[in-house]
């Protein structure tokens, strides 16, 4: 197991606090294991939008966290990644929820990777699906990171 999928797992069981953009928007790491990751996030009206609805950028936060940890979870020791292009499609209204994010690798190359991301309310129905393209980073431009 690398340092880095040591520390997921050392997050969930919050033995480490979790980043600032999931302490400010709300969204956990429920569950990781290599190429897949598992968010659980609480809508509600501080998150809407002037319609009342969820706002799209907060299901792109949650969906990018998802993602970004699926793709984390498969790096190796002394790499990092960087996002070069992410894609969401909103399928249905969310007001105030409980949502589940589930980001999984489907191709992990050399330099290039693809994930993609399902997210659920709590009776399964399916609100709004992601993917994104991930660059690795290696060496200088991984220090840092």
């Amino acid at each position: 197991m690398t340092e880095r999928l040591e520390n997921l797992e050392r997050l969930i069981r919050g033995e480490l606090p979790a980043p600032p953009i999931a302490q400010l928007i709300g969204f956990s790491l429920v569950a990781v294991k290599h190429g897949e990751a598992v968010f659980d996030f609480e809508s509600n009206e501080k998150h809407a939008n002037p319609m009342g609805t969820l706002h799209g950028g907060v299901l792109c936060d949650v969906a990018d966290a998802a993602m970004g940890v699926s793709f984390a979870s498969t790096l190796e020791d002394g790499e990092s990644f960087t996002t070069l292009e992410l894609k969401i499609n909103f399928l249905r209204p969310v007001w105030s929820e409980k949502l589940r994010a589930v980001g999984k690798v489907v191709k992990r190359g050399k330099t290039v990777g693809l994930t993609e991301c399902d997210i659920t309310n709590s009776s399964g129905v399916l609100v709004a699906r992601a993917s994104s393209t991930c660059m690795v980073l290696r060496g200088a431009q991984a220090s840092g990171r």
